[in-house]
Formats: structure tokens, C-alpha cells, sequence
């Protein structure tokens, strides 16, 4: 969900900047709700757990596309599915341009060699030149956020009526190395509770995330759990109208960006050099664990490769070091 939400900023600047180019977006029709408020953009769904499994139903994926009469494909994926359906259209003459996910800088960021520990290029503006190789050059520093979606009744009694600032909290990820204890999460929790100066809303998913989540919700009174109460397009609605999201390195993070949200994200072993902030975010509200006794890091792209020891580097994160930054971060908000 994360790599499909961080295309949004870049169809959005490419929208803005080719107004007269009809763009189709090919996916999973979960993901269809990112794209419904950009401009000249349509949306081609891909059944791959139905008529478009396997590499035949991949060749009727890419009949169907063919259909639509495109001029140009931008792979934005460079998977196997997305290769089969970019070679088929090639094949059409139609032109192609895939994706540099920069496997060999990655590979290198992730060799624990200090000499490689550096900024890459950001997934973004990867994506961006995908659409440079077809003839179309964005500028990402012109992005203008999706505009924000208005409550239904049943956010408003998600959210309650006051006027307080709206603070989004995401406490997990795929894997533990990138996920912030839940203990120390506790006692962000609980010192912006004490303030009673804002509103908390919990993002997550499962039955055993929702059970901790609403866990959370009855220990403390300005907390309220969002899981498994919303549809996808109510917690897009909810995420638009936040004041910030404080995410781990996972898609909600991502989503909140897509609405120009600030946004705080935690990182394990993982790192934001690697090219997975979030969007128009500055690098100051990435909150690392400590290299000086985690050196290692970062011990992969994705957190599912580590030495030993290193699942509990989020720890060297304070929880006053969160909390001054959302505060800070919140109050000085444009």
C-alpha cells in the first residue's frame, strides 16, 4: 500500500503540470479511492486473484489495457507482473519506461559499509523519472496536497465536536524491527493525553492489532480507535483532516502525506536514506534509532533482514524525543 501511495504526489504534479494528458492507472481496485481526486486520471482494475492470475490472466490484463488506445506506459512497479504487461504492450509499439529501483545503491546502503551510508534518491523521484523517460519532466517541488474530504456523521462521532488539534497515531508495521514498543508508545500516549489539548486517533488492522488499539482507547480518554470501525474511504476522509500522523516506516504515513499532513515516522533498522520518507516531509521528522550503538543500520530496505539484537534498536527512540516533535511539530504547523 505504501509504494502505491507514494505515486499519488507524482500523478498529482504530473495532472498539474499535463493537464491535456489522460493518464489510467492500472492496480488492485482497493487502491482505486487515491486516485478519485486527481485530474484526468482513470483507473484500469487488476483482478489478479481472478481473471487476471497467472501469466494468461496477465495477457488479457494487457489486451484490456491495449483497448484503451495508450500512447505510453510507465511501469512504476518493475515486478514480473508488471514486466509481462509492459513487454505485451511493447510488443504493440507502444513506448515503455520502467522503473530504477537503484538495487545496487540499496544493496550497498544496507552493507553496513559507512562509506555508503548516504542520501539516496527518494522513491518519488524515482517514480518522476519514469515519466521524464517518456517525454514528460515534473518538477515535485510544485505539489499541491489533495484537498481535504468532509466528515460524515459518523466520523464526527469518531472524532467528537470540539475544536481540538487532531493527532493521528499508526503504531505498526510489517515487522517488528520497524515497529515502536508498544510500552514506550504507551507513554507517548499517555503524556498527550495528560494535556488534554488534542485528539487521538488509532490506525491499524487485524484482530490483534484492533484488540491492543482498543486497549489503548479505554485507558486513556482522548483516544479513539479507528480500526475495524471504518470502510477505506472513511479512514482516507479521517486521515485527510488530521493536524499530523505520527507512523512507523508503513503506508499510513504515506497516506497522510498524500493530503500535505505532517508527518513524524519512527524508524528500526530501517532508514530514511534508503528513500522511503514521506512525502514533502523534512528529513528533521524522521526520529532514527541510535547508529552509535546500532551501526548496522540500516540492516535492509524492508526490516525483515537484522543481526541479532537489532529488533530492539527503536528503543534508543525517547518517548519525550516523540513527543517534543509532535508538539513542536503541531504548533508550528503552516
Amino acid at each position: 500500500m505504501g509504494d502505491v501511495a507514494m505515486i499519488v504526489p507524482v500523478l498529482r504534479v504530473f495532472s498539474q503540470t499535463y493537464p491535456e494528458v489522460k493518464l489510467t492507472v492500472l492496480s488492485r481496485v482497493f487502491f482505486k479511492p487515491f486516485f478519485e481526486d486527481l485530474p484526468n486520471i482513470n483507473f484500469l482494475e487488476a483482478e489478479v486473484d481472478g481473471k487476471h492470475k497467472g501469466f494468461f490472466g496477465l495477457l488479457k490484463l494487457a489486451k484490456e489495457a491495449k483497448t484503451l488506445d495508450v500512447d505510453a506506459v510507465a511501469d512504476l512497479h518493475n515486478v514480473i507482473r508488471s514486466k509481462i504487461i509492459s513487454k505485451c504492450l511493447w510488443f504493440s509499439g507502444k513506448k515503455v519506461a520502467t522503473l530504477n529501483k537503484g538495487r545496487v545503491e540499496k544493496k550497498a546502503l544496507t552493507s553496513g559499509n559507512q562509506n555508503s551510508f548516504k542520501q539516496l534518491k527518494t522513491t518519488h523521484q524515482r517514480y518522476a523519472d519514469v515519466f521524464e523517460k517518456l517525454g514528460y519532466p515534473i518538477d515535485l517541488s510544485s505539489f499541491k496536497p489533495l484537498p481535504r474530504k468532509d466528515f460524515n456523521p459518523k466520523l464526527q462521532d469518531l472524532v467528537g465536536s470540539t475544536h481540538k488539534k487532531i493527532i493521528g497515531i499508526a503504531p505498526f508495521a510489517a515487522y517488528k524491527s520497524k515497529m515502536y514498543p508498544l510500552n514506550l508508545m504507551r507513554e507517548v500516549i499517555s503524556e498527550i493525553d495528560k494535556s488534554q489539548e488534542y485528539h487521538i486517533i488509532l490506525f491499524g488492522g487485524g484482530k490483534e492489532e484492533i484488540k491492543q488499539l482498543n486497549i489503548l482507547e479505554n485507558d486513556f480518554s482522548s483516544v479513539k480507535n479507528a480500526a475495524g470501525k471504518l470502510n477505506f474511504k472513511e479512514e482516507l476522509a479521517l486521515i485527510s483532516n488530521l493536524d499530523g500522523m505520527l507512523s512507523m516506516d508503513s503506508g499510513n504515513g504515506h497516506l497522510a502525506a498524500m493530503y500535505g499532513i505532517p508527518v513524524i515516522t519512527l524508524w528500526g533498522v530501517t532508514h530514511p536514506f534508503a528513500g522511503f520518507a514521506s512525502f514533502g516531509n523534512s528529513i528533521k521528522n524522521s526520529l532514527v534509532s541510535d547508529r552509535n550503538k546500532y551501526p548496522l543500520i540500516p540492516t535492509s530496505i524492508y526490516g525483515n533482514k537484522f543481526p541479532e539484537g537489532y529488533e530492539d534498536s527503536m528503543k534508543t527512540i525517547s518517548p519525550q524525543d516523540i513527543i517534543d516533535k509532535l508538539v513542536f511539530t503541531l504548533k508550528n504547523k503552516s
